[in-house]
């Protein structure tokens, strides 16, 4: 494409559109079927500089005319509970449901991992002594140690609260970083994997494992669940770098983006639910079954809302992306 040709020929058009925004609600019908004509066409023309003949200067001026003309044309949108309700009923449990091809997997390999690693701390003394010293190691894994008295040493809502941003702050680094290949979320789930891997392997030695997972299960299952489901998107958006398919690699990386934003604010209420778990259930004084049976309600509740309400959502077509007219134009459009 010749750009100095290509702007010469499509200025006025560009112009004069941006004439008749300036006019808002003045415009005559003619003039208002003139916009939209207008409209469309820019949109091509961003579209296809955007795809053959980059300029920053220019896309950016075409991408802020488009914007104000698609807001004028489409009216301003409001977003209000309506978005709210359809975000919760539909959008996150359907894009968490398309990632299940991910974020499964993740989840067996990873918690395999955790089994492994616990099973080889536990049955050998010298890893065990460069973890700590045996004096340390007995702190931590005796009855009212360190490992029973973590779930208490704070108030519980500000326990709840500590946890759920760390937590968020995890989810949230491997839904980020996975545009990176994916390569630091297998270093965030390692290192997950490795604590836990810790506390199954000390406390298997000690003869107390069933006291760990006493303590681990009640908010775990829904913890964990969310971190694999978070590490599961963050390696699918790295693969989209790789393998964009049908797509262009920049609309593909877009529309996962998109979707991976909105996954972050579902799993951060999801952590929060957990964070509250953690911070009230586990340290109770409840019968271990009694914790244990409410982070089990928990998972299957979230399991059920994701394969259930995700499943029918994304069979509708439901992606978790923004909806079209929130999107930027990746195609021309009709002119």
């Amino acid at each position: 494409m010749d750009l100095d040709v290509f702007v010469t020929a499509h200025r006025p058009e560009w112009d004069r559109l941006e004439r008749l925004l300036r006019r808002g609600k003045r415009l005559t019908g003619q003039e208002a079927d003139e916009l939209v004509a207008l409209y469309q066409r820019t949109a091509t023309h961003l579209s296809l500089l955007q795809s053959s003949a980059p300029d920053p200067m220019l896309v950016g001026r075409l991408t802020q005319l488009v914007a104000r003309a698609r807001a004028t044309v489409t009216g301003s949108r409001r977003s209000g509970w309506r978005d709210v309700v359809g975000f919760l009923t539909a959008g996150f449990p359907a894009a968490v449901y398309r990632s299940r091809r991910w974020w499964i997997p993740t989840a067996l390999l990873s918690t395999a991992l955790a089994v492994v690693i616990g099973l080889w701390i536990g049955s050998q003394p010298e890893v065990q002594a460069a973890i700590a010293a045996p004096e340390e190691l007995r702190d931590l894994t005796r009855p009212g140690g360190g490992y029973e008295t973590y779930y208490s040493s704070h108030p519980a809502a500000s326990f709840a609260a500590q946890v759920w941003t760390n937590n968020a702050q995890a989810a949230a680094m491997c839904l980020v970083l996975g545009a990176f290949l994916g390569l630091p979320v297998i270093w965030v789930l390692f290192q997950n994997m490795l604590n836990l891997g810790v506390g199954i392997g000390l406390m298997a030695d000690a003869g107390r494992l069933d006291t760990f997972l006493g303590l681990i299960l009640p908010h775990g299952l829904l913890e964990l669940t969310a971190v694999f489901v978070a590490a599961g998107t963050g390696l699918k958006l790295g693969w989209t770098v790789i393998d964009p398919g049908p797509r262009t690699r920049r609309a593909a990386l877009a529309a996962e983006g998109r979707a991976a934003l909105g996954m972050a604010i579902g799993l951060a209420l999801v952590l929060f639910v957990s964070g509250v778990i953690e911070g009230f259930v586990t340290p109770s004084g409840l019968p271990t079954w009694a914790r244990i049976s409410i982070g089990v309600a928990a998972e299957l509740a979230f399991l059920t809302y994701v394969f259930a309400l995700g499943g029918r959502a994304a069979r509708a077509g439901e992606t978790g992306d923004l909806e079209q007219a929130g999107r930027s134009a990746v195609l021309p459009t009709a002119a």
